[in-house]
């Protein structure tokens, strides 16, 4: 199944450029700039930064805010509890922590997922090192060998 464009999605999801625009900018709220300035600024945006911009914006509502999606981000990552990692974190930008998070989660879904696969694999491992090690204990010690001689 092929995906489809940008403008279709758009128009699929939110009926619209302008709705989107509507539902992005009440997400975000208006910070320093007004409103309207940050509409018209918007409404000259790609397609695809839009619909990104409101899947970013959805996720950091969720989570709670920046601050909590940079904790989460890292507790993810196994660094919960080191706060300079946590304030590295507070200062990169909402995109890319909902990355960090999100590949985060990935990761470690597929470490639970399969960890009876990995201790299986490394029980075989230290089976077949220890038997090699055996065999070459059992061999003795080797010979070395000088250039060949021509003659």
């Amino acid at each position: 199944m092929a995906l489809k464009s940008p403008l279709a999605r758009v128009k699929e999801t939110f009926g619209g450029k302008d709705k989107l625009v509507d539902a992005i900018v009440a997400l975000l709220g208006s910070g320093d700039e007004p409103k309207d300035d940050m509409r018209r600024r918007l409404l000259g945006a790609a397609n695809s930064k839009l619909v990104r911009l409101h899947g970013v914006a959805t996720q950091v509502k969720e989570i709670g805010g920046r601050d909590k999606l940079a904790d989460a981000a890292a507790q993810e990552l196994g660094r919960g509890k080191d706060k300079d990692y946590v304030a590295k974190l507070g200062t990169f930008s909402s995109g890319k922590l909902v990355d960090i998070l999100q590949s985060a989660r990935r990761r470690n879904q597929r470490k639970g997922a399969a960890p009876a696969i990995a201790a299986k694999g490394a029980a075989a491992g230290k089976v077949k090192r220890a038997s090699a090690a055996a065999s070459l204990a059992a061999a003795g010690p080797k010979k070395k060998s000088g250039p060949a001689k021509r003659g």
